[in-house]
């Protein structure tokens, strides 16, 4: 059981990184939170949960145990397979679903693809209260380093929409439809960072 990964980040996307160890490259799924964690890193540890199926070895990976851990919650729900769990996770960071889950707040969980009154009221009696409070800094868009609005802003990164639909129908989207959410919220804010672009997406999709 590959317990981490320590090597070459040598392709990062954001639903997915390709890890080079001892010249092996490792395919790891991963969550907006990791993608935003290991943007502008070129190497590192990363951990490592793996789902071994009869038709596919699957490694998801986390930039820290907070997020592994609530990763490993989900998935003990009836009805949340890895890729759901994922989505839940590129949806809000590891301390805010922990606080929703604590507070039993269901709309936030059925604001989610593929979580339903059902699955989100599953989430919430099976998990509530069984969660180690989170403590510490998590990865998220740093306010410091994103482009102000306005004056001097700068203009979008062209590869910034065709990333991000991507990662939507890597998460289970239609095309049309994360390219009609897109162009909106472009359109709202030029300026929009890819991992705030699909946070945002997954909320109106």
């Amino acid at each position: 059981m590959i317990a981490y990964l320590n090597g070459l980040y040598t392709e990062l996307t954001p639903t997915a990184v390709l890890v080079e160890c001892a010249g092996v490259g490792y395919h790891v799924s991963i969550s907006l939170t990791t993608y935003t964690a290991l943007s502008g890193q070129r190497e590192g540890k990363i951990l490592i949960t793996e789902i071994i199926r009869e038709d596919a070895h699957l490694l998801f990976g986390f930039a820290t145990a907070a997020e592994q851990e609530l990763f490993r919650h989900l998935m003990s729900v009836s009805g949340v397979g890895p890729n759901t769990a994922r989505i839940i996770l590129s949806s809000y960071p590891p301390h805010e679903l922990n606080s929703i889950i604590t507070l039993g707040q269901i709309e936030p969980l059925k604001a989610i693809k593929g979580i339903g009154l059902k699955t989100a009221q599953r989430i919430l009696v099976d998990l509530r209260g069984k969660l180690p409070p989170i403590e510490g800094d998590f990865p998220t868009t740093s306010t410091a380093t994103e482009p102000k609005k306005g004056r001097g802003a700068q203009p979008l990164d062209t590869t910034t929409p065709s990333e991000a639909v991507s990662a939507l129908k890597m998460l289970g989207y239609p095309e049309a439809a994360a390219q009609k959410v897109i162009r909106q919220l472009i359109a709202s804010d030029p300026t929009i960072r890819v991992e705030e672009l699909i946070k945002q997406s997954l909320k109106l999709l």
